[in-house]
């Protein structure tokens, strides 16, 4: 009677643990096959973004081949043109995307336009900042807001011709800028490329030069009427060519990291579920361990 006594507390305490154990088994079991659907979601999703990219960067880089042979030569010409280096205000101009999810494309590019504006700033230069892209504008608003001149967003939303490279360069030679930098992303590869600040030669500086020097740049080309009765149209066209180049590249560029960005996510979710999928086999052994324990010390109490 004694003996019955004490052992019912005991047993009782004992069915209490084993249960509370195999809610405890459950709940983790529960949290863990919650978390290996969501990163198998994870994974669906990056590998379909990395094949929208991939299709999106052959279309974007057969654009940008085609562009060249027509954007080249305009660039080469004013290339030729002399340059000095002189102090006094420049514009920054940047070349960023609206979207995100594609490395370090548009911070490249606003960490380049932020250390050339400190720079010029300390040489007691007067900078501003010029660009395309929601990125962009966010990641130097909050710091440069009191520079910024012209902002372009939403660019992506109709296909980019050089039409559009013109309203922008309109805009460009409507603030007539002492020096203007072009910073933008140089495709070198599908896994590489380089961001650039590249000075371009403004209407300012083209009269400023010796007359001698610009002729002899520009007599490659017959121009009619006279080179210097058709500068400014010309220019704006080197302007429009200048920004339509650097926007394809920006945008092959753009695409090609996407890619690359979303390979490594679908590696990184691969990883994840591996190990969360070992975690769970290894809860679910237990729980299965612990439930076989249970019935064989029920079977040999009995």
């Amino acid at each position: 009677m004694f003996a019955r006594q004490f052992t019912a507390p005991v047993a009782r305490s004992l069915q209490l643990g084993a249960i509370a154990q195999q809610s405890r088994n459950a709940a983790s079991l529960k949290a863990l096959k919650a978390r290996m659907r969501s990163f198998e979601n994870m994974r669906k999703i990056t590998k379909s973004m990395k094949m929208v990219a991939a299709a999106k960067l052959k279309h974007d880089e057969r654009r940008m081949q085609m562009a060249q042979p027509f954007v080249a030569p305009v660039q080469e010409l004013f290339e030729r043109l002399p340059r000095e280096d002189k102090a006094g205000p420049i514009t920054f101009f940047g070349m960023c995307s609206d979207k995100g999810l594609c490395g370090g494309v548009n911070t490249q590019v606003a960490k380049l336009c932020r250390i050339g504006i400190v720079e010029e700033e300390g040489k007691g230069n007067v900078a501003k900042y010029m660009g395309i892209g929601a990125k962009g504008t966010a990641a130097l608003k909050r710091l440069f807001g009191d520079r910024f001149t012209v902002s372009f967003e939403e660019c992506a939303k109709v296909a980019w011709s050089f039409a559009a490279a013109s309203l922008v360069a309109e805009k460009i030679a409507a603030t007539n800028p002492h020096r203007l930098k072009v910073v933008s992303n140089k495709y070198k590869s599908v896994v590489a490329y380089d961001t650039v600040g590249a000075d371009t030669v403004t209407m300012d500086q083209a009269l400023t030069m010796d007359r001698a020097e610009f002729s002899k740049a520009m007599d490659v080309y017959s121009f009619e009427p006279s080179i210097y009765e058709v500068w400014t149209d010309l220019h704006e066209f080197y302007y429009a060519a200048v920004v339509h180049g650097a926007y394809l590249e920006g945008a092959v560029s753009e695409q090609s990291s996407r890619m690359n960005a979303m390979e490594s996510a679908s590696k990184n979710a691969n990883e994840m579920l591996e190990k969360i999928g070992l975690q769970y086999n290894r809860a679910r052994q237990a729980k299965i361990t612990t439930e076989l324990c249970e019935i064989i010390s029920g079977a040999s109490a009995v």
